[in-house]
């Protein structure tokens, strides 16, 4: 594997919190070019989701200078893994392309928006995202 792709739907927030969060591991274990790391969205948005870079950057995480990035099976192919956070983002099946779906927490389903929700959103990725690293990147 060459890299790791994250995917959602506009590559806004969860996507974006996933790509940021897999290189501060990476790079917190020494290793930040053991994986090349990248971001899209099925349908991509124009800009960064301003909570979502607010509340990464309270981890040390910067996102706010990124744009979003329109999913290609080119992308999928040069990353080798995908990895769609939640259930609304649909890819395409792509030979030699393992695809992985993380069923993320949405906290607005139980009532819980703004800040937050973000917060809770931001921490579940986190979690996946260091079990990622330690198993792709020891």
């Amino acid at each position: 594997m060459t890299g790791v792709l994250f995917v959602c739907v506009k590559n806004r927030g969860k996507s974006q919190m996933a790509a940021g969060l897999f290189e501060r591991e990476l790079a917190e274990a020494g290793r930040p070019d053991a994986v090349r790391v990248s971001s899209a969205g099925t349908q991509a948005g124009t800009t960064i989701n301003a909570l979502s870079a607010e509340v990464l950057a309270e981890l040390g995480v910067n996102i706010s200078g990124r744009r979003p990035t329109q999913l290609t099976e080119e992308a999928m192919r040069d990353a080798g893994l995908v990895v769609v956070l939640g259930a609304e983002a649909q890819v395409p099946d792509v030979y030699g392309v393992t695809v992985e779906r993380w069923e993320t927490d949405e906290p607005s389903l139980r009532g819980i928006d703004g800040r937050e929700r973000m917060e809770l959103v931001r921490d579940d990725i986190h979690a996946r995202v260091r079990e990622l690293a330690a198993r792709i990147a020891g």
